[in-house]
């Protein structure tokens, strides 16, 4: 900054958040804020100063920038809507732009309907909003679509509201705003809507926002450009926006992953594997957080179904309760686990008798084991986060940038035998002074709420030496340089070379600094830290009972395979159709199966092309076979089994399996081998 005021120029100064009026996720839950905005607007009204009358005459506009997660924008909205209407208004309709086709009516048409809950009819011709106000009556349950008579309608709901008996009151910053409750209408994909669709509605709601209270709320999925695109100046001068910007969909997945699954208070867990699928799918296919949580939720029941032991995967008290209720084949199962098998040969010859002979003995290693697994996970979360706060800001992140980088490189193996790890710390030591004090303060408050005894030890271990290092006031952070070579003249690349060696062998014989010596004791803190808590998941005793492990299972049935599924459905009709005719043996097809079974079944037995007319009457005698037919009848081809035998081929080709060809006429080419 010092340097700037020298020259004479123009600088930008970023502005405050009051002037940007954007509300971030970070100091208030996004939903929140948009609750206190759409009460503010509506006291806003009540209000006779000259700036409320100016913003009377706009209609309350809510950019929400959710990000490209469009799975899951719907909660989001679903969750929005509930709220509203529990603690703002009742009057809250939710529209999208598939629903509303390419006309102004049919956007009409449809927030009438959400708000009015009846049916509402469209007039052919194109009358102007006054004639359609005048001849909105309302028949047989009948509605026109016009703004007049919603209107209307709300003013004969909120007469009925205050003069009749109060029901379930809503929260308002004023008593007034209850008598007028604002009229709120979700666009919940603002890009896809017709822009000329968009801006004839936004024309037709601020002609009657006098007798109306309308809110608008765009759901915005890529930049708040985009209703600059969409919106000329003469129609977003009707509205008075205000920026709601969400999270992204990464930061809502760390957020996830720092309360779901890094914590020692939830006792599954996912291995490395398994999550990194679940991550992978949410990076690379659909950034959607909640199909990421149905993913743990997938492997949290595959474990509990396919994991007998996993009845001891609970809270510590009941772990311990139900190890001692455990039977003869649980404890055998305890026996072939392959981390009991290591921990067995560690053990002496009459201790080994004793674990695989006497059940009563197990019973009580394995609440021990039990405790011993309970207490690593106390420990190896709080020193994850003390060692991501120490790297998470070095140069090109050596191990990660999120915490789930750092946690995945942890599982795998041990964290301080990765040549990352020894990257790191030989970037700490090139920190200066108060670049290390700070990542020192983030790691002790990374500690401030754990309650394990190792941790706090560890607390109370970094506070005396960020106490030591606020002492060095006056001391240097940096080496001190050894003497300098004068390399003014050219000298050869040997030369250069030599140089550089005797400067550093003079540097290592130097006597170290007060601050080297302190902060070569903080590193090697550190380092004794993360051997003793940072070692991966399969070292411990026990760990199949709480660690899912089936990485292919879980990609199965998330990332499937719809090649497999249709080879599978097409070879055994009978595990999807479930009818007992369909039932074969050795891999045969039935001769009742449907068509394209026969068609399907028939094309594996052949080669690389096929012969229409010899497939045809294979195909021929399998169904006439069926109908019960002499042995005369079979393989005949009439017309019905033609037409039929055509249609099987064309899905057949449709699915990919085959395709014409121009080699010969009659014959079509086989695309897919290795078929079940």
């Amino acid at each position: 900054e010092t340097r700037l005021h020298r020259f004479q120029g123009c600088f930008v100064f970023k502005p405050s958040a009051k002037k940007k009026r954007t509300l971030s996720l970070g100091k208030l839950k996004i939903l929140d804020s948009l609750l206190d905005f759409t009460r503010k607007c509506s006291s806003t009204r009540q209000h006779s100063d000259w700036t409320s009358q100016m913003r009377a005459s706009e209609i309350p506009t809510a950019a929400l920038v959710l990000g490209v997660n469009v799975p899951d924008h719907d909660m989001t909205f679903q969750s929005l809507s509930e709220l509203l209407q529990q603690s703002v208004s009742p009057f809250v309709a939710s529209v999208q732009a598939k629903e509303c086709g390419g006309e102004r009516s049919f956007l009409m048409k449809r927030v009438l309907e959400r708000l009015m809950d009846t049916v509402v009819t469209v007039e052919d011709d194109d009358e102007e909003e006054e004639e359609a106000k005048q001849t909105s009556t309302q028949h047989h349950g009948r509605v026109h679509c016009s703004l007049g008579a919603l209107c209307d309608w709300y003013s004969c709901q909120t007469k009925k509201s205050s003069n009749g008996t109060p029901g379930k009151k809503r929260s308002s910053p004023g008593g007034d705003g209850q008598q007028q409750p604002p009229v709120v209408i979700i666009f919940k994909d603002l890009e896809a809507f017709s822009p000329k669709v968009l801006q004839d509605f936004i024309l037709i709601c601020s002609r009657y926002i006098e007798r109306l209270p309308l809110m608008f709320i765009f759901g915005i999925a890529t930049s708040p450009s985009t209703i600059q695109h969409m919106l000329p100046h003469s129609v977003s001068s009707l509205l008075c926006i205000e920026l709601f910007q969400s999270l992204t969909c990464t930061q809502h997945l760390a957020t996830v992953i720092d309360k779901l699954i890094l914590t020692h208070h939830f006792p599954f867990k996912l291995n490395a594997k398994v999550m990194q699928v679940l991550i992978s799918i949410f990076l690379y296919h659909d950034f959607s957080v909640r199909n990421f949580i149905k993913g743990v939720q997938l492997a949290l029941l595959e474990h509990f179904h396919s994991q007998p032991l996993s009845v001891l995967c609970c809270e510590k008290q009941e772990a311990l309760r139900n190890a001692t209720q455990l039977g003869c084949k649980d404890l055998e199962r305890i026996r072939t686990l392959p981390s009991f098998k290591r921990y067995v040969e560690k053990q002496e010859s009459q201790e080994q008798e004793s674990l695989l002979r006497d059940d009563a003995h197990l019973k009580e290693v394995c609440q021990k084991l039990l405790k011993d697994l309970c207490k690593y996970h106390k420990n190896y979360y709080p020193t994850l986060r003390c060692l991501h706060a120490l790297t998470s800001s070095l140069p090109r992140y050596p191990l990660g940038k999120q915490v789930r980088e750092l946690h995945l490189i942890c599982m795998e193996k041990n964290v301080w035998e990765n040549e990352e790890y020894q990257m790191a710390m030989k970037l700490l030591k090139m920190l200066a002074k108060d670049e290390l004090m700070a990542s020192l303060q983030k790691c002790a408050n990374s500690l401030e709420s754990v309650k394990s005894k190792e941790m706090k030890k560890a607390r109370v271990r970094l506070r005396e030496l960020l106490a030591k290092f606020q002492q060095m006031d006056g001391e240097t952070s940096f080496i001190i340089p050894a003497k300098r070579c004068n390399l003014t003249v050219a000298v050869t690349v040997f030369v250069f070379l030599q140089t550089l060696l005797e400067m550093n062998e003079s540097r290592r014989a130097k006597k170290l600094s007060p601050f080297e010596l302190l902060r070569n004791e903080v590193l090697e803190f550190i380092d004794s830290l993360v051997k003793n808590h940072l070692s991966p998941p399969e070292a411990q005793t026990l760990y199949e009972v709480c660690y899912y492990s089936s990485s292919a299972t879980v990609r199965r049935h998330l990332n499937a395979t719809p090649r497999m599924s249709i080879q599978a459905a097409l070879s055994s009709p009978y595990y999807y159709l479930q009818n007992e005719s369909l039932k074969t043996e050795g891999g045969s097809v039935s001769s009742a199966a449907p068509d394209i079974c026969i068609a399907y079944k028939l094309h594996l037995e052949c080669g690389r092309l096929i012969n229409l007319y010899d497939w045809l009457e294979a195909y021929a005698t399998v169904v006439t076979s069926a109908e019960g037919a002499d042995a005369d009848g079979l393989g005949q081809v009439d017309e019905i089994k033609h037409a039929r035998f055509i249609r099987a081929v064309s899905e057949l080709e449709f699915l990919g399996f085959v395709k014409s060809t121009k080699q010969k006429t009659d014959h079509v080419a086989r695309l897919t081998w290795g078929g079940c």
